[in-house]
């Protein structure tokens, strides 16, 4: 072969490589990004997730759709996502419990932290301390003194093993000292029936889904999981306020995008992310939803993670507890 035809089939296979290989460092204009949420549609963060994609789509310049994968407490969403090419169009919307929790808790999942390159932290949210009514309990003290002094574990309502509500459980229970048995439910309704029917002692849902029966006077919110108190519910004081500030936790959703996305595409998809939840009509469907609006680049997702390495990482360490 002479030297100009062997240079000529150098070219076209490096070309070749190079139009193969481009589509993998460059966000493709004419191809959609879409946003995989874990869970079945029609919940909070799936109309979040829409309400983002919309605003996202603008800033880009291109479509940016949501796509519900659930099942298998949203391990199979993000099975899918952790297998996708790091090309920017395949995104996680993920969370305290698809990522932190089920990686700490499952040690024979197909992902773990390393599967994933944070591109974007969105907005979180508190936990409550709530009793029924009927409990007679009316403080953070008092139902540290009804602990004390009850002839019988109380009983909280979880959403099920390894899920916030019940790693929170055992938190609860070493600061009060005192026995408590975890009750799985299938949803937070049947969980708040029980308690209001004076069958549970003690519920940790959020406030949003708590405030109107506290209105009617058949739950008391004792206290939010936090340092300040929500601008949504300012009669309800904080763990920290209360002087129990152990109890601090929370839950949050985040884009996550497959383990080698170029930093490149990650920074443009988090800036418009970050400028679509911070937008006024997106803080407004927060609020309504009794969330936070926490939004940041991928920096402030990683400190996230390695938070809850810590917080609920100790939790399951500590108990030994493991799901398989």
């Amino acid at each position: 072969m002479c030297n100009h035809m062997r240079r000529g089939l150098i070219v076209a296979v490096i070309s070749t490589i190079l139009a193969w290989a481009a589509p993998a460092f460059a966000l493709d204009g004419d191809k959609p990004i879409t946003i995989v949420v874990p869970y079945a549609g029609g919940g909070a963060n799936d109309s979040l997730a829409r309400l983002m994609a919309e605003g996202m789509s603008k800033e880009l310049a291109r479509p940016v759709i949501v796509e519900n994968k659930g099942g298998a407490n949203g391990i199979i969403g993000t099975s899918y996502v952790a297998r996708a090419r790091p090309d920017g169009n395949t995104l996680l919307l993920g969370g305290t419990g698809p990522i932190s929790l089920n990686i700490m808790l499952r040690p024979n999942l197909q992902y773990g932290f390393d599967s994933f390159d944070s591109v974007a932290m969105l907005f979180d949210g508190p936990l409550t301390i709530t009793v029924p009514t009927s409990l007679g309990v009316n403080s953070m003290d008092e139902l540290l003194a009804y602990a004390k002094k009850s002839d019988r574990p109380l009983l909280y309502g979880t959403m099920g093993p390894g899920s916030v509500t019940d790693l929170f459980g055992w938190i609860l229970t070493k600061t009060l000292n005192a026995p408590a048995t975890a009750v799985s439910y299938k949803n937070n309704t049947a969980s708040l029936i029980d308690l209001m029917a004076g069958r549970g002692d003690l519920s940790f849902a959020t406030p949003i889904s708590l405030i109107q029966h506290q209105k009617a006077g058949d739950l008391k919110i004792l206290a939010l999981t936090t340092d300040q108190r929500d601008p949504s519910f300012p009669d309800i004081p904080t763990v920290t306020e209360l002087g129990y500030p152990q109890l601090k936790s929370s839950y949050w959703t985040a884009l996550h995008a497959p383990k080698g996305t170029p930093r490149k595409i990650i920074d443009e998809i988090a800036a418009a992310a970050v400028k679509s939840v911070q937008s006024d009509r997106f803080r407004k469907l927060l609020r309504d939803n009794g969330q936070t609006e926490k939004a940041g680049g991928p920096d402030v997702l990683d400190a996230q993670l390695q938070a809850d390495r810590e917080h609920w990482g100790k939790v399951i360490r500590d108990n030994k507890i493991i799901i398989n």
